[in-house]
């Protein structure tokens, strides 16, 4: 290292020259602790954006382990039925095509397409097909067909939320449904929903897996 012109005679530089070296050093070393505190400083964090799943609301939520089965596109697809009224939306739903028949053949059709904020609980094809013949023959008439129909109906937009909360439904027919969750399963009555929260121009539709009957 060369020796520093400290303007100082020769024989005192040999005095001042710890001093000096003493304050290169520790120059040296605040250099060195700012470089290292610098790097090690984190940088400033940006705020997170909200993910989808996070700013996505309930009412676009479905439930239930049969949502895969409905087509990803075209009419009985989930935005297909969007833009239907409920009945006609049904038609299009490969697991529903039946209630909408029989709806058809109770003279509601109209009514249900015409109605505004209602939540239907839909039996699905495969409820139809398990009914008993003594069931199959009360709803051989028109006027049982539709109200057994009517007691699937309920007026409001129901959530996922509100099922799970346990409570009492007022149907069109005029009885009374119960909700309940129990685990992961939503229940209407004694009815499991397989797929729910599907949304039509009118409706909210919970599909279930049996036909729910009122009392006489």
């Amino acid at each position: 290292m060369p020796l520093i012109n400290t303007g100082l005679p020769r024989g005192r530089r040999a005095a001042w020259w710890p001093a000096i070296a003493l304050a290169l050093a520790a120059t040296a070393a605040c250099g060195s602790a700012s470089t290292s505190t610098s790097a090690a400083a984190p940088a400033a964090s940006s705020p997170a954006a909200a993910s989808p799943s996070e700013s996505m609301t309930e009412t676009m939520v479905t439930i239930g382990n049969d949502c895969g089965m409905i087509p990803a596109s075209g009419m009985g697809s989930m935005h297909g039925m969007s833009m239907d009224p409920v009945v006609t939306a049904a038609s299009h739903n490969p697991l529903i095509t039946t209630l909408a028949k029989e709806i058809g053949k109770a003279g509601l059709t109209a009514t249900l397409n015409s109605a505004r904020d209602i939540t239907i609980f839909a039996p699905d094809n495969e409820a139809f097909a398990m009914l008993t013949a003594h069931a199959m023959s009360m709803m051989s008439g028109m006027d049982e067909l539709a109200r057994i129909l009517k007691y699937h109906v309920v007026s409001g937009n129901i959530t996922p939320a509100e099922l799970a909360s346990g409570m009492t439904l007022t149907t069109l027919e005029g009885s009374q449904l119960k909700t309940a969750r129990m685990g992961a399963t939503y229940e209407v009555n004694n009815a499991a929903v397989t797929c729910g929260n599907l949304h039509t121009a009118n409706a909210t539709i919970y599909i279930i897996n049996a036909v729910l009957m009122p009392a006489h």
